[in-house]
């Protein structure tokens, strides 16, 4: 290799933020997290493991009766609706709506793509898998579609996730930008919970479902950081400061 080749090797590689490099590295990592769950699945070894959480979550005397006060089911059923498809599509639509009248085209277009084919991405999983939906407890909502991984967990990430690290980058500062990737994350994690609690999901389909909705975002953020100039996302924010300093 030649010196001009080795300086050019080294450029595009500092080219890269520390961070873009961590990302690259989270999402290889992700990808074997996932293909390995998918594998144990498929082969019938995390089903005693799912089993135990779930009838851990019932009382002994009657698995149709979860474990806690009446109040934290009724919780539950509300949480869980926030990574329905009616709520979920609302929040989408509504976000993408404010971005086009703010005149923030590009993360307009991005967002709903984004979100869009995270939701194509969670069917086509289902559909290849095809694990039917966990029958050691009774359902505490009616579910009709299959069950790897938990579409709930896996859209709600997408959805949060995207929509928390698109709008991260308008924050000026990184307080604000930790409390809105963190709230992301949040309701991730407690939508897929509940789930698990309602027993319409085992455990390790909830856990693909974040790996693969963590995964999704991760590479939209790493899309958006390519293609989408930072000046198309700040300026709506920028324009907003001027004004009230005006």
């Amino acid at each position: 290799m030649s010196e001009m080749q080795r300086r050019g090797f080294l450029a595009r590689l500092t080219a890269y933020e520390p961070l873009t490099l961590i990302t690259l590295a989270s999402v290889a990592g992700g990808l074997f997290v996932l293909q390995r769950l998918t594998s144990e699945v498929l082969e019938g070894e995390t089903f005693r493991f799912d089993e135990a959480i779930l009838l851990a979550l019932r009382r002994a005397d009657d698995l149709a009766m979860p474990i806690g006060p009446a109040w934290l089911t009724h919780a539950v059923d509300d949480i869980t609706s926030l990574g329905g498809v009616t709520v979920l599509t609302l929040l989408t639509v509504l976000i993408t709506v404010y971005l086009l009248l703010d005149r923030r085209w590009p993360i307009a277009i991005f967002v709903f793509s984004s979100v869009l084919t995270g939701w194509l991405a969670s069917a086509l999983l289902k559909i290849l898998v095809a694990r039917p939906r966990p029958d050691v407890v009774p359902h505490l909502v009616e579910v009709s579609d299959l069950s790897f991984p938990s579409g709930h967990a896996m859209v709600s990430a997408v959805t949060y996730l995207t929509l928390g690290a698109l709008v991260a980058r308008t924050q000026r500062y990184r307080s604000t930008r930790i409390f809105v990737m963190a709230s992301g994350v949040f309701l991730a994690v407690i939508i897929g919970l509940s789930r698990i609690y309602l027993g319409v999901h085992y455990p390790t389909d909830v856990f693909a479902g974040w790996c693969a909705g963590a995964l999704w975002a991760l590479g939209c953020w790493l899309l958006s950081k390519r293609f989408i100039s930072s000046r198309s996302v700040d300026d709506g924010t920028s324009s907003g400061v001027s004004k009230i300093e005006r």
